[in-house]
């Protein structure tokens, strides 16, 4: 039974999963609104990242990420993903009973509710923007939307150079040529990381989206979304690469807690051939 791989026994647990580490960005959000939820958090590393894979690549390995977290008694599983949320939910959504949250959706629904103009933008990286999830969902709500794929700023989150000289430089190369907007949504979960600087590189009379913290909020009123205890939640990160390395990139964006557990990959290709 794969419940035998956590070190200590969950509650009424939710699982969070992303390519790497950007979807701790969401974990943190959650445990502000939730902290006495327990969470299981898988980092899919080894094949990080999803932004340049094919869709129907992205979503096996949703899938197969869904139903391993199933088997741990989830009860409910966030895609703290863009790209994998754009590839994937609808499908996961129809296949498994429990309740199944994606990045994009909220993140549009507090776009169009702040927007004073009727025009909004949204970075992500190549996959993301390249699906026009996000241009889509707007669109359908009237809005006109500017869209830029912007996939060094991963890089830059992680080598923890937010705030730096080549990050504000790198920040102009991406928004300096942008359409006249009033909000802008940050569609990947490291941006946020990086609110600071893009602000300052937009200007005050831009509203940023923090698509971490819509999510937030949209799991944290679900009906059984309460705390389970008094105590503060546990959490487990499950990690398909390099633990250690994990840990590391997780230190730099200030999401560490909890125990690290190796996951062999092939434990999720073997459940997603199931499917």
């Amino acid at each position: 039974m794969i419940e035998k791989l956590l070190p200590y026994a969950l509650h009424r647990p939710i699982g969070i999963f992303d390519s790497g580490v950007g979807g701790l960005t969401v974990l943190r959000a959650l445990r502000r609104k939730l902290p006495h939820r327990d969470y299981i958090y898988l980092g899919d590393t080894a094949r990080v990242p999803y932004g340049r894979k094919p869709a129907t690549m992205v979503a096996e390995f949703a899938y197969g990420i869904t139903e391993f977290l199933r088997g741990m008694d989830v009860e409910g599983v966030v895609i703290a993903c863009n790209t994998a949320s754009a590839s994937a939910l609808p499908e996961l959504a129809g296949r498994f009973s429990m309740p199944i949250w994606g990045v994009i959706e909220p993140g549009v629904e507090a776009a169009a509710g702040l927007t004073r103009t009727g025009r909004v933008g949204v970075i992500g990286t190549q996959g993301t923007i390249a699906s026009s999830a996000y241009q889509k969902r707007l669109e359908q709500r009237g809005l006109t939307v500017w869209a830029r794929a912007c996939p060094m700023l991963v890089h830059i989150v992680e080598e923890g150079l937010a705030g730096s000289p080549e990050c504000d430089l790198l920040l102009r190369h991406y928004l300096d040529g942008r359409a006249e907007i009033d909000t802008l949504i940050l569609g990947c979960t490291h941006y946020p990381l990086l609110h600071d600087a893009i602000q300052r590189a937009v200007g005050d009379s831009v509203t940023l989206v923090d698509s971490a913290e819509a999510l937030a909020q949209a799991v944290s009123g679900f009906p059984n979304a309460g705390p389970v205890s008094d105590a503060p939640g546990r959490i487990v990160h499950f990690v398909t690469g390099d633990p250690l390395a994990f840990a590391h990139t997780a230190a730099v964006i200030g999401e560490v807690d909890g125990e690290v557990v190796p996951l062999a990959v092939t434990e999720l290709i073997r459940l997603q051939a199931t499917g």
